[in-house]
């Protein structure tokens, strides 16, 4: 029997009548965290859509939001769908005017939401926003001439149905599933931002699709630290455990993103989530916080925490296969449950104690962290999607995951493997993913020319590479993105990701790495090292870090860590050898979103770093640049 094609609308409105009082939001107001049930969530989505109609939206016509995950975001998003417009939720962490006033005015946007943090940078840009009419904005601070409070907005809505009743029911049942919910901005791994046209029905299938993979049970919270603008967050965790029964707490914002960040593990620790969606970036900085922790307690612990971490991964294995063979893993899992409740479960009280699991998305996640994290008790098991398929394709979960993979395709959707010219490739073959389902976009705004070429015949063509599990077809191995393969001077292709995350998720001391390969002589390889851990280690050995002996002791232990995917090294035969760097390039930065080398979404431009270090790689292709302790890599320490 066929689903039914539920509108946003009438999935919310399902289920808020099942779990009616059941808390669904958490926020933290005065410093206290505040709970809203699935009705009273509904209601306030109801007045604010009320307030759009007043305002004179039309159906069809577009709202812009930015502002950091919140109740009020949520009731903004209900309260645009409800009066039939479309939302265009952008990220609070757009800086430029240019990348702001594009999607503004790209999206035909006619009024724009924004909380306090982002007022100031609206006010900017908005007079290059010749459409916006009105601004409203979420907090109550001292409004200029064009902008309402979301009081304001209220007070409208109420009015308006007081003196209209029926009109928003009315203009609530003419909304098809058919009808755009959402335009969804690229993030700025390419040249120019698409605004992905997301239906009703491409929301509410894929929440049903993603039942097929992942389940949680009713009353569990999840933590969402990811912004609501990214598609992940918004349909893995806002609709998601709406339909589970679940709440959501969102992090306290700030005056900045700063602020932000350093609310993350204070909510964690009081919200205590049951779960909650990563992102490699994120992913990696809680194993650096953790393993700091652990090296200030000293060489005894640190030792026993090793021991216990290596005796787990090699008990649990690629999770599917976890404590086999039984006849030689048994004693490995009896230290296992020892060491958890010696070691790791002192480790999971900062996560807040009741963390079953995390879903892993938005790039590829190194097999190393997915081992590490399930090891302590808190797996993440990785997924994988794009905001063209709303966003999820694929994923592991409790029970079902294979590490390395990028878990089960949901269901129902068709999935082929297809080579260059579009024929479908066989099982444990490499090629470009191409999916079908109700998941799938409608579309990019106001560009038919790439509509064209990433949807043909119904199906979706991604872009990135991969191959269907053999042993078990229902599984996807994503290996990395088309656009980011390498190339050497013979023709032959390699994709870099693996190695990439490989590196800085098994290194203490490299944050993260970018391989380069143009058809050049040899690949190098630019890492931004963790300078503080770096100079311990250095200093551990009784040196000075910042004398040439000290840099040139920093250097060879980078050359290490590279060096352990060679023959004789623990990571030995992971990736080609053709393809190991012979040079290694220190970065003098970090990737930053302000400096353009990460996106919005904490995911690496590679061509914004290519650009900026062009020079250090030519130089790497030179006979001094490819000594390791060369001056420039000297200077960068």
């Amino acid at each position: 029997m066929p689903s039914e094609r539920l509108t946003i609308i009438g999935f919310v409105e399902k289920y808020v009548a099942l779990y009616s009082d059941k808390t669904f939001l958490r926020e933290k107001k005065n410093g206290v965290w505040e709970e809203t049930s699935f009705l009273a969530t509904h209601n306030s989505g109801r007045v604010y859509g009320a307030g759009f109609m007043a305002l004179g939206l039309a159906k069809g016509e577009k709202v812009a939001l930015i502002s950091e995950g919140r109740n009020q975001w949520i009731y903004s998003e209900l309260g645009i769908l409800y009066a039939g417009g479309v939302n265009v939720p952008l990220s609070f962490k757009l800086e430029s005017d240019y990348d702001l006033c594009f999607r503004i005015n790209h999206s035909d946007a006619r009024f724009l939401i924004a909380s306090e943090s982002q007022i100031e940078k609206v006010r900017r840009v908005l007079p290059q926003c010749p459409a916006v009419e009105k601004v409203i904005v979420l907090d109550d601070i001292e409004l200029r001439e064009g902008e309402i409070s979301a009081s304001e907005l209220m007070a409208l809505g109420q009015e308006y149905m007081a003196a209209n009743p029926g009109a928003l029911d009315e203009r609530m049942a003419s909304v098809g599933p058919d009808d755009y919910a959402n335009i969804s901005y690229t993030s700025g791994t390419t040249a120019d931002p698409k605004g992905i046209l997301l239906t009703h029905r491409n929301y509410t299938a894929n929440i049903e699709q993603c039942h097929s993979v992942v389940s949680v049970d009713e009353d569990d919270v999840m933590l969402i630290i990811l912004p609501l603008d990214h598609c992940f967050a918004h349909v893995a965790g806002f609709y998601f455990m709406m339909s589970s029964g679940g709440s959501i707490a969102t992090v306290p914002g700030g005056k900045n993103a700063i602020t932000m960040l350093k609310n993350i593990p204070i909510a964690i620790r009081e919200v205590r989530p049951h779960v909650m969606l990563s992102v490699p970036a994120i992913s990696r900085n809680f194993r650096k916080n953790i393993e700091t922790g652990i090296h200030k307690k000293g060489p005894k612990v640190e030792s026993l925490y090793n021991f216990a971490l290596k005796n787990a991964i090699r008990y649990n294995r690629e999770y599917w296969n976890m404590g086999k063979p039984r006849l030689f893993m048994w004693w490995r899992g009896i230290l296992k449950k020892v060491f958890d409740k010696m070691i790791f479960q002192s480790v999971r009280e900062n996560f807040g104690g009741r963390m079953k699991f995390f879903v892993g998305g938005g790039a590829l996640l190194d097999i190393e962290l997915q081992r590490y994290f399930c090891a302590i008790g808190m797996p993440i098991f990785q997924g994988y999607g794009l905001s063209e398929a709303t966003p999820v394709i694929c994923s592991n979960s409790a029970g079902h995951a294979r590490f390395g993979s990028s878990g089960r395709t949901v269901s129902p959707m068709d999935i082929k493997i297809c080579d260059e010219d579009g024929n479908e490739l066989p099982h444990g073959t490499t090629g470009e993913i191409v999916i079908r389902g109700e998941n799938v976009m409608a579309g990019y705004w106001k560009n038919p020319e790439a509509t064209a070429k990433t949807i043909v015949d119904g199906w979706l063509h991604t872009g990135d590479r991969g191959y269907i599990c053999v042993e078990d077809p229902r599984y996807l191995y994503v290996t990395g993105r088309f656009k980011s393969l390498l190339i050497s001077s013979d023709g032959e292709k390699y994709s870099p990701e693996g190695f990439e995350d490989s590196l800085a998720d098994g290194s203490k001391y490299i944050d993260s790495a970018v391989l380069y390969n143009n058809q050049s002589p040899y690949t190098v390889v630019l890492v931004v090292p963790s300078k503080n851990i770096l100079q311990d280690a250095v200093k551990s050995q009784g040196l000075d870090p910042d004398t040439e002996e000290g840099r040139k002791a920093q250097l060879a232990i980078l050359q290490g860590e590279v060096d352990s995917y060679r023959a004789g090294g623990r990571h030995a035969g992971l990736f080609p050898e053709k393809w190991l760097p012979a040079a290694i390039i220190v970065a003098d930065e970090p990737f930053t979103e302000q400096n353009g080398m990460l996106n919005t979404t904490s995911k690496m431009v590679r061509r914004n770093v290519e650009k900026h270090y062009a020079a250090r790689i030519e130089y790497a292709m030179t006979a001094e640049g490819k000594a390791l302790c060369n001056p420039r890599n000297m200077a960068s320490l």
